[in-house]
């Protein structure tokens, strides 16, 4: 019994840290698709629009390695190749939906997001990160 409750203790820490990782890309994403420092426009300028699209990466990133992990296979390496795979390929179609939403809309939509003040802009595109990343945890499950 210890050893289960010890080998599932690792199971988690190498799902988290893979969790960890794939949000620390979908940071990266967001901060090539938007002008100038993600981290910057933040944590320095609290800009409420980046912070909003970055929030709804990660919390779909969050999501998609969630369902990723509670449909996993019993076998271990299985299920955490389907954890990377399911996660990566949710970060590159939240990138196409905020490429298809700028090419969609007027203007750019990186520059949208930078803005100091509030957007209608970055309410839809952190709600097409969102759905980008159910649509994904629909495929999963």
């Amino acid at each position: 019994m210890l050893e289960d409750l010890l080998e599932g203790a690792g199971r988690s820490i190498v799902f988290g840290l893979v969790g960890i990782g794939l949000m620390a890309v979908g940071f990266l994403l967001v901060d090539l698709l938007t002008p100038g420092k993600l981290r910057d426009l933040i944590w320095v300028d609290r800009n409420p629009n980046a912070a909003l699209l970055l929030s709804a990466n990660q919390l779909g990133i969050a999501l998609i390695v969630f369902t990723a992990i509670f449909t996993s296979y019993d076998e271990f390496g299985r299920g955490l190749a389907s954890t990377v795979i399911f996660g990566l390929l949710g970060i590159a179609v939240m990138a196409m939906a905020f490429l298809v939403l700028d090419w969609m809309t007027p203007g750019k939509l990186g520059e949208v997001i930078c803005t100091p003040d509030r957007h209608p802009g970055a309410m839809v595109s952190a709600a097409s990160h969102f759905g980008a990343a159910l649509i994904v945890c629909a495929c999963i499950a």
